[in-house]
C-alpha cells in the first residue's frame, strides 16, 4: 500500500466490550495499513478489550456518535490517513463490503455509503423493524430530491471517509449527535463532491446501539433543519453549516 493513500480502519466504541473482539475479528485487517479505536468515553471494559487485542486506542469524555467519529477522524488524519473507514464497535454492519467499499474509494469517489436500500426488500428480510423502513424510504426521498445526489439511502452508519472530503467541507459546526451523520451528507453535497453508495446488508438480530424511537424522531426533525440551510445556502445565504474550503 503506497503511503499517499493510507487507510484506517476506526472503530467506533461506547460501552462495546461484548461486542469488540468480535467485530475486530471480522474486520479484513489485510485492507488497512492500521486499525484504531475511537471510544466514546466507555464505562464498560472497551479500553481493557482493546488492550489486549492490541488495537491501538483512543478515549475521550462521552461526547455522543456524531463527537466520536470527529475524534476518530482526526486522529486518522493524524495518522496519515487518506482513507477512514468507519467501523461500528456493536457490530450492527457486516464489514466484509469494505473491500468493495475502498474500492469505489480508489476509483476516485471521495465519500462512499453502504446503502440497506439498492434491493428496497431486503432491509425487512434483515429484520429492520418496519416503522425505521419506513421513515428510511420517505426521509431519503425528500432528502434525494433537494440535495440532488443519486443515493437510495441516506440515514446508514457504513462509511468510507477521504482526507479530501474533511479537509474540503471541515468538521467545525457540525453537531456531535447522529445529527452530524446527515450534516456530512449535506456539506459534501453543496461542496459539490463525489459521493458513491454500495449495496449492504445490515444486523437486527442482536442488540446494537440505534437511537431510540423518540431520539430518531428528533433526528428526523432536525435533517429538515438541515436541508433548510442547505437551500438558503444554495441561493446565496451564509450560513455557518455550509462552507466550503475549496468547492469541486
Amino acid at each position: 500500500m503506497s503511503e499517499n493513500r493510507k487507510r484506517i480502519g476506526i472503530i467506533l466504541t461506547w460501552n462495546c466490550a461484548q461486542f469488540l473482539e468480535a467485530i475486530y475479528n471480522r474486520v479484513p485487517k489485510d485492507q488497512f495499513d492500521e486499525i484504531i479505536v475511537s471510544d466514546d468515553g466507555s464505562t464498560d471494559d472497551t479500553m481493557a478489550v482493546a488492550a489486549r487485542l492490541g488495537i491501538k486506542a483512543f478515549t475521550h469524555p462521552h461526547a455522543g456518535y456524531g463527537g466520536n467519529i470527529k475524534f476518530g477522524l482526526r486522529k486518522a488524519l493524524e495518522l496519515g490517513a487518506e482513507y477512514m473507514v468507519e467501523i461500528h464497535g456493536d457490530d450492527q454492519y457486516d464489514p466484509s463490503f469494505i473491500p468493495a467499499a475502498l474500492k469505489i474509494m480508489h476509483d476516485g469517489a471521495d465519500f462512499v455509503l453502504g446503502s440497506r436500500f439498492v434491493d428496497i426488500r431486503q432491509p425487512r428480510r434483515d429484520k429492520m423493524p418496519l416503522e425505521r423502513y419506513l421513515a428510511n424510504i420517505g426521509l431519503s426521498f425528500i432528502d434525494r430530491l433537494i440535495l440532488q445526489i443519486p443515493l437510495t439511502e441516506f440515514h446508514t452508519g457504513f462509511r468510507v471517509y477521504s482526507r479530501r472530503l474533511i479537509e474540503t467541507v471541515s468538521l467545525e459546526n457540525t453537531s456531535n449527535d447522529h445529527l452530524f451523520s446527515f450534516q456530512i451528507i449535506a456539506k459534501a453535497a453543496y461542496c459539490k463532491l463525489r459521493v458513491k453508495e454500495l449495496a449492504i446488508r445490515c444486523n437486527y438480530a442482536q442488540e446494537h446501539s440505534s437511537i431510540s424511537i423518540v431520539r430518531s424522531i428528533v433526528y428526523a426533525l432536525r435533517t429538515f433543519e438541515v436541508l433548510g440551510y442547505f437551500i438558503l445556502a444554495k441561493i446565496g445565504f451564509t450560513t455557518k453549516l455550509f462552507r466550503c474550503t475549496e468547492c469541486a
